[in-house]
């Protein structure tokens, strides 16, 4: 007799630079408007104010280098950001104490069906519809803190087919990974295989298919993903 009565889903996990071991994802947690400049952009006030987040699903998360176009959009947007990967965690975390707990750090996309999310903010919905789809979050290896240490500062850029969109310094980031990590587990109980999106600068913009996405970060290495 079997424990489950279905097939049990495969373990999400996200490769790691300098071992065939892999990083198997718990949660997913992304912070929204953490970059002043791209507040602004979509029109709201760049005010240091109370962070929010908002969830994709581990398997939303995909290391193939393709970005398949999702349905029902017609407007979909790339957002680069740096992914913080948790070793440990727990329950209401000092940001004096919060980089102990990250495993390492890598590069990532936050797609963004943009016109469906439009739609649910003026419905005052949740987000799921435009953040939380298949293969939204392409991503690469992670790098362990041993080898990279905590990169608080250091050049962001996405380039769509040679063309820079985005381009930005970590050390812009409002909500720093400390205090990101420390937020978080007063709501949340953080643990290990959590991994937290950073936030992304100004410059979002839509994609098409044949498009190709090259994201770089100091001292973090590159991600190329084609829309397909």
């Amino acid at each position: 007799m079997t424990e489950y009565v279905i097939d049990t889903p495969p373990v999400v996990a996200l490769p790691v630079v300098g071992t065939d071991a892999k990083f198997p994802v718990r949660r997913v947690y992304c912070i929204g408007r953490n970059y002043a400049a791209h507040a602004i952009e979509m029109g709201h006030d760049p005010d240091r104010e109370e962070p929010f987040f908002f969830q994709k699903n581990p398997d939303n998360l995909d290391v193939s280098g393709l970005f398949p176009y999702p349905p029902q959009s017609s407007d979909v947007h790339h957002e680069a950001e740096m992914i913080v990967a948790l070793k440990s965690g727990g329950t209401d975390i000092a940001p004096d104490n919060a980089l102990g707990h990250v495993f390492g750090y890598g590069l990532s996309l936050d797609m963004t069906r943009r016109d469906l999310q439009g739609i649910q903010k003026k419905m005052g919905r949740p987000w799921a519809i435009g953040k939380a789809f298949e293969k939204s979050a392409p991503c690469g290896p992670l790098h362990p803190v041993s080898q990279v240490g905590h990169p608080d500062c250091g050049h962001l850029e996405l380039k769509v087919n040679g063309e820079t969109r985005q381009a930005a310094d970590l050390n812009q980031m409002i909500w720093k990974v400390p205090e990101m990590i420390s937020y978080l587990s007063a709501y949340f109980e953080l643990a290990a295989g959590d991994v937290i999106m950073s936030g992304t600068p100004s410059g979002v913009a839509a994609v098409e298919k044949g498009d190709v996405m090259t994201m770089t970060i100091d001292g973090l290495g590159s991600l190329e993903v084609k829309v397909v």
